[in-house]
């Protein structure tokens, strides 16, 4: 085994944490066991944020995560290096997602998730009045869920997670001006269905503050299996 696959140089051990992600994704397509686990657990609860907003359910998101995960676990030695390791990842969890949502589409409209109490837990610490909280939180995945797909993946990335409307347009695959679009749209669809939690006038403002109240803490379990195939 060489010593790049066992993450060591001349000097002695080098670990994980000092990695770039590039390099850990080119130590786990050269065979090392643990390089790909570690990238997981580095970008796991911004995935998971990814996730819960663009899907608004738990159960979904993390089913959805997971297979994602999976794929770039195993999909890994097509990374170009052409983009951040983040985008590439972002790009594989916002198609599993929508993968999900499409299949979901022919279905009936699915309800909220019937364990509410599990939702809230994962949803991490709760603030001042926790009934307030877990209505908002309902409230905002139950918006989402009304807002067209391709409209919430680019609001989601760009007023929820902070990308640069460039960025969003290489995760989702389209042009800069589609992404615009999208959001501009999107806000217009959502902020009516929120304005009882508004507090800021500027939409998108109002977005980011609004999505705080979504879960962002993604459950073990879905890092856990991750990197095990």
């Amino acid at each position: 085994m060489t010593s790049e696959m066992t993450g060591t140089d001349a000097a002695g051990p080098v670990g994980y944490e000092a990695r770039e992600d590039h390099e850990l994704l080119r130590l786990h397509v050269a065979g090392d066991p643990d390089a790909f686990g570690y990238i997981v657990r580095r970008h796991r609860d911004r995935m998971w944020a990814v996730a819960i907003r663009t899907l608004g359910e738990p159960e979904e998101a993390a089913d959805a995560l997971q297979d994602a995960f999976i794929s770039a676990f195993r999909r890994a030695d097509t990374f170009r290096g052409d983009a951040k390791v983040t985008t590439w990842l972002h790009r594989i969890v916002v198609n599993a997602c929508l993968d999900r949502i499409r299949r979901r589409q022919v279905r009936a409209a699915d309800p909220l998730p019937e364990d509410e109490d599990r939702a809230a837990e994962l949803a991490g610490p709760v603030e001042e009045d926790a009934a307030e909280v877990r209505e908002r939180r309902l409230d905002v995945l139950n918006a989402l869920k009304q807002i067209n797909v391709d409209q919430r993946s680019a609001l989601v990335l760009v007023d929820m997670e902070g990308y640069s409307i460039e960025e969003a347009a290489a995760i989702l695959g389209c042009a800069p001006g589609t992404v615009k679009s999208r959001c501009a749209r999107g806000r217009a669809k959502l902020l009516p269905l929120l304005k009882h939690w508004q507090v800021e006038k500027n939409g998108s403002a109002a977005s980011a503050s609004i999505a705080k109240s979504v879960p962002e803490s993604v459950p073990e379990s879905v890092s856990e299996s991750a990197g095990t195939e």
